[in-house]
């Protein structure tokens, strides 16, 4: 059975990078771990939309962790070791290893990270876009 493509319309042109994007999405979809929120800050007027992503990264040190920016994938990893030299007599705390990754669009600009108390907190901002309008001149065929 094929799927009916809701970018199909012929008035919906050059969308097809939205579309791969959404099909990126829904097969990613992960174990759940970490926990994650998304949050819309409060703004005035004059400051472009904010949004804060804060990862529930309880045990992990600055040093385990990672951010990037790979195109328009905001990508967070981290990477936790075994300490040989611990002796456990009971291990309820595994060692875990993640990769979290949220698609921006294409204006979105990562502001900075802090690591916290155990959360990770990373601000975005999405700058107003300017609008512009332009005027297309039609040529014509001048027949001689």
């Amino acid at each position: 059975m094929s799927r009916q493509s809701p970018f199909g319309h012929p008035f919906l042109l050059g969308f097809d990078e939205i579309e791969q994007a959404l099909d990126r999405v829904a097969k990613g979809g992960g174990d759940g771990y970490p926990p994650y929120n998304i949050e819309r800050l409060p703004r005035s007027e004059a400051e472009p939309e904010r949004l804060r992503i804060t990862l529930a990264v309880a045990g992990f040190t600055r040093d385990q962790l990672e951010i990037t920016l790979e195109e328009n994938q905001l990508v967070i990893r981290g990477r936790q070791t075994d300490d040989k030299a611990r002796h456990y007599l009971h291990r309820g705390i595994a060692a875990r290893q993640f990769q979290r990754t949220f698609l921006l669009a294409d204006n979105m600009e990562v502001m900075g990270a802090d690591l916290s108390n155990g959360l990770l907190s990373i601000d975005l901002a999405r700058p107003e876009p300017e609008r512009i309008v332009r005027r297309i001149d039609i040529a014509t065929e001048e027949k001689h």
